[in-house]
């Protein structure tokens, strides 16, 4: 196995695959199911967010996306268990067949409110796949880490109303969200939800959050991500964490990595709290 510089396993090639199905065989024998966890946080957040604002179609910002999960949990009200036996059980079918059947899906579930979403992600390869199986509305394949958005990219980005993210804070950083948020009406800056695994501090991001004007609150609750994929990754991170003081006692010490969750609203929105 080899690791990052976190001390997670890396499973980089999962994400540049042409379909899902490696995706999914690799994480369900690590019981991967933050995203299943999320999804009724999404779902109250992005109705509180249509009443509050008076938007009927909430255009949703995914940031790394890879191949739409959130999305299709969300669009197509799916669970991460119907998502695990549906790729599971298509290892014989080619790339066409798979599309098929998403879009298939994809047409078939629509939405009891409709919703537009908008992933952002690093990998072209599963960015197309979401695109043509009808989970994304729209794709953005940049890296806001290191670049300015081009002009195509921020008019896809423009008008955004909500950005989530399901374990990707760490590796994507305030550069990218306040490169986002600089993309929008500043009269009408989205609002934001961020698991973050409990292992990548969150302050930077709040901070820079905080300076243009928003407000940051986290969730008591903590979620599950997935299983450490082997010993060695448990101990490289539980030390990570050690040194940055964060007790994994009762949480990542007996085998889980956890996600907190951090909700960002601008100040403007603060009297539509619940």
């Amino acid at each position: 196995m080899r690791f990052d510089t976190t001390g997670k396993v890396s499973l980089d090639d999962i994400y540049n695959q042409s379909d899902p199905r490696t995706y999914f065989q690799v994480l369900r024998p690590l019981g991967y199911c933050v995203p299943q966890l999320a999804k009724p946080y999404f779902t109250k957040y992005i109705q509180e967010y249509r009443e509050s604002r008076q938007v009927a179609e909430p255009k949703v910002l995914d940031i790394g996306c890879s191949y739409g999960i959130n999305a299709a949990l969300l669009k197509c009200d799916a669970t991460m268990d119907e998502l695990y036996e549906h790729y599971g059980d298509r290892q014989d079918d080619d790339r066409d067949a798979l599309l098929a059947r998403d879009r298939e899906l994809s047409r078939s579930r629509q939405p009891a409110q409709p919703i537009r979403f908008t992933g952002l992600d690093a990998s072209a390869d599963a960015l197309a796949y979401a695109r043509e199986a009808g989970f994304l509305d729209e794709a953005v394949h940049a890296d806001l880490e290191h670049h300015d958005p081009t002009p195509a990219q921020r008019n896809q980005l423009a008008g955004t109303d909500l950005v989530i993210s399901t374990g990707c804070i760490g590796y994507v950083t305030e550069r990218t969200l306040t490169r986002v948020i600089a993309a929008q009406d500043s009269r009408r800056r989205p609002w934001m939800a961020h698991f973050v695994l409990r292992m990548f501090p969150f302050d930077a991001v709040e901070q820079a959050l905080s300076g243009l004007g928003y407000r940051t609150i986290r969730v008591d609750e903590v979620f599950r991500q997935r299983r450490f994929a082997s010993a060695r990754e448990q101990s490289l991170v539980l030390d990570g964490m050690s040194a940055a003081g964060v007790d994994a006692r009762g949480l990542e010490a007996e085998g889980w990595l956890y996600a907190q969750l951090y909700l960002s609203r601008p100040n403007d929105s603060n009297r539509d709290r619940n």
